[in-house]
């Protein structure tokens, strides 16, 4: 090895790492702001000066933190459920069926990806109203839903094209299998892979998600734990305090941080499936 790719490897290096540090410092600031007192307003930069837990005891409570994260997980829960079997019901036919129509459903779901939910908020809400759904807690799950079968069908379509066997299928259909029973007893579990990096990408999404939670649910105590964040931001007369909206940031992200370590092997082998499949 000559002198000249081993600069270019130690440059690489040190590239990496001061690329790696760049993007840990905002993380080492919210932690470290998030342990001081919500008084304690020295330099940011200033890591670690402080340790006591008076900001997260603050931000537990004023956020109501048991019901915010109840809320979070019922929206999440229900919404990603209804993708899950939405969209591999719907894949199924586009995957199997050769027709113009089947090419069309495929087309139509993938149009979806083009246009946001925020850009035709207005004329949805007017539909909801005169449909008659109520506007409370749960009417964001109807947003949840309908912008997360687009990609989600995508990935299904594409993943029973290529990685499951018609095969499989037709020996079933011989023994005597009806068309659901195929599908749930044969198709959906050789689906697993896909079905989990559905779950991460969208229950993520719907997770976090603050922009629909914060137009439909009106009441502080219906509202997901991005929502109930809103009440540390501040304003003119009262400013925000950072310290406080930072451990309030920690209490929301924990949630996903124990799912994660508690289920990395899922998701770490969920995000390799379907992106590369069909």
């Amino acid at each position: 090895m000559n002198s000249g790719s081993v600069a270019k490897r130690s440059f690489t290096h040190l590239a990496i790492i001061a690329l790696v540090f760049l993007n840990l410092v905002p993380l080492l600031i919210v932690l470290s702001s998030s342990f001081r007192s919500p008084q304690n307003m020295t330099d940011p930069l200033n890591w670690f000066n402080e340790f006591t837990l008076e900001s997260f005891r603050s931000a537990y409570t004023r956020m109501h933190f048991p019901t915010a994260l109840w809320n979070s997980f019922v929206l999440t829960a229900v919404s990603v459920f209804f993708v899950v079997l939405l969209a591999a019901m719907a894949a199924y036919p586009m995957a199997r069926i050769r027709s113009r129509l089947s090419r069309f459903l495929y087309i139509f779901f993938l149009s979806g990806l083009v246009v946001p939910g925020q850009m035709v908020l207005i004329p949805i809400i007017q539909m909801i109203k005169g449909m008659g759904i109520p506007m409370n807690q749960y009417t964001p799950i109807l947003m949840f839903i309908t912008c997360s079968l687009p990609f989600s069908t995508f990935l299904y379509t594409g993943f029973i094209r290529s990685s499951v066997p018609e095969e499989i299928e037709e020996a079933a259909h011989i023994d005597g299998a009806g068309l659901f029973r195929r599908f749930w007893q044969i198709v959906f579990p050789l689906i697993l892979p896909v079905t989990v990096s559905v779950v991460i990408t969208q229950g993520v999404w719907i997770w976090n998600d603050y922009f629909f939670n914060m137009v439909f649910i009106t009441k502080a105590l219906a509202a997901p734990l991005p929502v109930a964040m809103l009440g540390f931001l501040g304003d003119q007369q009262n400013p925000a305090q950072w310290n406080v909206l930072f451990a309030a940031c920690i209490l929301c992200a924990l949630p996903l941080l124990i799912a994660f370590l508690a289920l990395q092997k899922y998701f770490v082998g969920g995000l390799t499936v379907g992106g590369v499949k069909g």
